[in-house]
């Protein structure tokens, strides 16, 4: 069934107030598949409301990696899209105005598999997503939550471009060492 197996290693650091520490997550893939567009690996991207981090994670991930991953997100508790991070991605050429957000139940309810579930919150939270059946490889990114922001409309815009610009170059990192 595998015509060459490579092995990708994947390092996630995990950042809380109390640790920092490296997980390495090992596994094996088709390689020639993936390059001939027979299978693309399916990311889903989890935070608290779906308002933010895992809209903008789910968008840079299709634009940038969009040949390789099919991405999705969602929320533990779904709200609505956060104006500031509608906004701040516009400046990127991505639209999010009319994005909606979704359960992650909903998605674990229905049976759909993942290659990786992301958590992009912050660690107590991601806890609480369900494991998803299947081959799922469960990696946790930790960024500031936008809707936790106080300021004025051009400070809250600033931290959320930070927030952004940590989660387009995760992204990044991501797609490299899954190529890799």
């Amino acid at each position: 069934m595998f015509n060459k197996r490579v092995v990708i290693f994947i390092n996630t650091i995990l950042i809380q107030s109390l640790y920092n520490f490296k997980k390495r997550v090992v596994f094996l893939y088709d390689h020639d598949e993936m390059e001939n567009g027979m299978e693309k690996l399916r990311v889903l991207f989890v935070c608290v409301h779906n308002s933010a981090r895992s809209q903008m994670a789910q968008a840079f991930l299709t634009r940038l990696g969009g040949d390789m991953f099919e991405a999705e997100s969602a929320g533990l508790e779904p709200g609505k899209i956060n104006p500031y991070v509608v906004e701040v991605m516009k400046e990127e050429s991505i639209d999010l105005s009319e994005k909606r957000t979704y359960s992650v139940f909903d998605f674990f309810k229905e049976g759909r598999k993942y290659d990786y579930v992301i958590t992009v919150c912050d660690e107590a939270s991601g806890e609480k997503c369900p494991i998803f059946p299947g081959k799922t490889f469960r990696l946790h990114w930790s960024f500031q939550d936008p809707s936790a922001f106080r300021g004025s409309e051009d400070e809250i815009k600033s931290m959320v471009r930070e927030v952004r610009d940590e989660i387009k170059k995760r992204i990044l990192r991501f797609i490299e060492e899954v190529r890799c």
